[in-house]
């Protein structure tokens, strides 16, 4: 608040708003993906926008290390990006890799860029043993995060994403892990790199990856996320794409063409945006006033911003009033007395100032009997 005094507990009101939105295209829209499974989320609300058996449990090959890499860099964050000394066991395993050797010496950020890029299953396991000393130990840490994300139909067995009884995702599991590790800074600028600089601190040199996921320069706005295969899995793909301020995450599993099928639905998630206009003159409350020539002053929103956003999610949007239980006078017409908060499933969007829509002049106090008397 402006002046010192006016204060009291905030007013919650949560209702739908009316937005202004633009003409868009028909949501029936028949679109064909060659995967067996496959989804697409918006990734400001989580809504589904197009599903094919998106919650049909099956392999999920190396989309596994979007998990691997995320709780990777979690503990980097926590513990200061330690450094992790490679073993024999640590690089014992098949399939793609970083090129690690016994002896090596690298930061676990680095280790999470080996698995992104190139795909390494020597960096997912040396993480794994690093963190948890054992893969076992991993994949618990892998289920308890997953349950925290609403990965309902999600198990975890190996950190690298070798097919393994019992390991498997949905494609919508896996939108909704997309979706949580994209939040996490270091992630996102790892997965949105078409190559990337390592350093080894032991020995001391530097190794360039390149990033495997082949959208990234095929498809404008495309910034993420991680490509997958095994014999059992087939081709996996879990791409992220943004445009005018709207993030598109699609998925698909056992794809033959995954490039062409993410091309399809992120044209397609693009193809449905509406745009939203933050009304907030249209949220009218009116504030009871302590001391002043009215007992209360009506108190509406301003303008706000223009919002791009899959269609039908600006019938989610809503506006939360955030101001005193009361004012003191004097007010005046114009002045800032709290904020219209503006969500999207649970997320904040914008904030708008909440003005006064009138003047509200202090009341003078009138002079008691004895006051009158003494002043003769």
């Amino acid at each position: 608040m402006k002046r010192k005094g006016k204060r009291g507990m905030a007013i919650g009101l949560a209702a739908a708003l009316l937005c202004l939105c633009l003409p868009v295209s028909a949501r029936g829209e028949e679109l064909a993906v060659s995967a067996r499974s496959a989804v697409l989320l918006s990734g400001e609300s989580g809504a589904v926008l197009w599903e094919k058996n998106p919650r049909e449990r099956l392999p999920m090959a190396s989309t596994t290390k979007i998990m691997t890499a995320l709780l990777a860099l979690e503990e980097a964050e926590r513990a200061g990006d330690p450094a992790v000394e490679i073993t024999e066991e640590m690089v014992a395993v098949e399939g793609s890799s970083m090129g690690l050797r016994a002896g090596d010496r690298l930061t676990l950020t680095n280790l999470a860029a080996g698995m992104l890029l190139a795909s390494g299953n020597d960096a997912a396991n040396a993480a794994a043993l690093f963190l948890d000393g054992s893969q076992e130990g991993f994949a618990r840490r892998m289920n308890s995060r997953a349950e925290e994300i609403g990965m309902e139909d999600t198990h975890f067995v190996t950190p690298s994403g070798l097919d393994a009884e019992d390991h498997f995702s949905t494609a919508y599991d896996l939108a909704l892990l997309a979706r949580e590790a994209l939040e996490n800074e270091a992630f996102a600028k790892l997965v949105a790199s078409p190559r990337r600089e390592v350093t080894f601190l032991e020995p001391a040199h530097t190794a360039t990856y390149e990033n495997h996921n082949k959208l990234l320069g095929l498809y404008e706005g495309c910034v993420g996320v991680k490509t997958g295969y095994t014999k059992k899995a087939g081709r996996c793909l879990v791409s992220a794409a943004q445009r005018e301020g709207v993030t598109l995450i699609a998925v698909t599993l056992d794809a033959p063409d995954d490039w062409d099928d993410h091309t399809a639905l992120l044209d397609y998630g693009f193809s449905q945006l509406e745009q939203a206009r933050l009304d907030g003159s249209a949220c009218v409350v009116s504030l009871p006033v302590v001391g002043g020539g009215a007992d209360a002053v009506e108190v509406h929103g301003v303008q706000g911003n223009t919002f791009t956003l899959p269609a039908g999610d600006s019938g989610r949007i809503t506006v939360r009033v955030m101001a005193p239980r009361f004012l003191y006078a004097p007010v005046e017409a114009g002045e800032q007395v709290g904020e219209l908060k503006y969500c999207l499933g649970g997320r904040e969007l914008a904030r708008v100032p909440l003005v006064a829509a009138a003047e509200v002049p202090r009341q003078e106090k009138q002079p008691g009997f004895w006051e009158r008397l003494w002043k003769g």
